[in-house]
């Protein structure tokens, strides 16, 4: 495999920035529509492959199961979608569009048959044909699998949401490990459950998700981005814990990437993160995917005065 020059890679990064610019993927609803990326995705796989399934949507679209489960609940309540029950597997359901959907496809077609043409026809002769074969030849190449790039596969469930007993179950976590360091007692237990509970019945809102480690229906590991609370365009990575023993599995990696990715798609130009000094583990990964140390101060709002961290990860240009 012959190894691209870094120029060439420069070049197709900042082109690859800008057509997702030029598309509008950084706005909240794109194609002329109300509805966000994946929804409009969505809709142009189910007209295109009426009867698909929701197993194939998430393979095609490239989403976790429940992220596609609560897509194609919202695409239903907006009458944009039925779920028909397969004769041929009665545990399956094949998707199709009704005629609101029908008419939202329409003018998502349109949309992106103005955008091609009007750019075609600025280029034009042979460079079309040529931009058109090597754009199909570039996202086949993204889309095959490589030993190169390896994604720890953990031995653990990983869900999105909320699931049940997570608010104990991560509070306990962090009550565990840093008590040590914020003082034994029911304080700091106390200060993260109640935040959770407050955060917790907004976790379904677009820009809001959590990602837990699930094992016989115990949360032992989790993170949560909360796209709301500080305004703008600004996410706050919050209650990002492990249980003693992932540790070391290359699961926090996996939870930290989950989150970042998130993140990215909605379009937050930065994330905040606070955390308590000497947790150098956690800092040294958070360094590793961008997080900066921003600001240093002791604060006593867990029982016990400590030295609080706060880190700023900007999104990659």
């Amino acid at each position: 495999m012959t190894t691209p020059s870094p120029t060439l890679v420069h070049e197709i990064r900042a082109a690859s920035r800008q057509m997702v610019r030029e598309f509008g993927f950084l706005d909240k609803t794109i194609a002329g529509t109300d509805l966000s990326g994946s929804g409009v995705h969505a809709i142009m796989e189910i007209g295109l492959h009426p009867g698909i399934t929701a197993k194939d949507l998430s393979a095609k679209l490239k989403l976790e199961k429940s992220t596609i489960s609560r897509l194609l609940k919202s695409l239903e309540a907006r009458n944009e979608i039925l779920q028909t029950r397969l004769e041929a597997d009665g545990r399956s359901f094949g998707l199709s569009l009704t005629e609101t959907g029908r008419e939202t496809f329409a003018k998502i077609d349109k949309f992106g048959n103005d955008q091609a043409l009007g750019a075609l026809s600025r280029i034009g002769g042979a460079r079309a044909e040529t931009i058109a074969s090597s754009m199909t030849a570039y996202a086949e190449a993204l889309s095959t699998p490589t030993d190169d790039i390896r994604v720890p596969a953990p031995d653990f469930t990983i869900v999105e949401g909320y699931q049940t007993g997570m608010i104990g179950d991560i509070a306990a976590m962090h009550g565990r490990t840093h008590g040590h360091i914020v003082g034994m007692g029911p304080t700091f237990e106390s200060v993260v459950a109640k935040a959770m509970a407050e955060f917790m019945p907004r976790v379904g809102n677009p820009v809001n998700n959590s990602w837990s480690v699930v094992e016989s229906d115990e949360v032992i590991g989790s993170i949560t981005i909360d796209g709301e609370d500080l305004g703008g365009k600004i996410a706050h990575l919050r209650w990002f814990i492990l249980s003693e023993r992932l540790r070391g599995k290359g699961l926090g990696k996996v939870l930290l990437a989950k989150a970042l990715e998130h993140c990215d798609r909605h379009g937050f130009d930065e994330i905040h993160l606070w955390t308590l000094k000497g947790l150098e583990a956690a800092r040294a990964l958070y360094e590793k995917n961008g997080f900066v140390l921003a600001d240093e101060y002791v604060g006593d709002q867990w029982g016990k005065a400590v030295t609080e961290q706060m880190f700023i990860r900007k999104r990659p240009a």
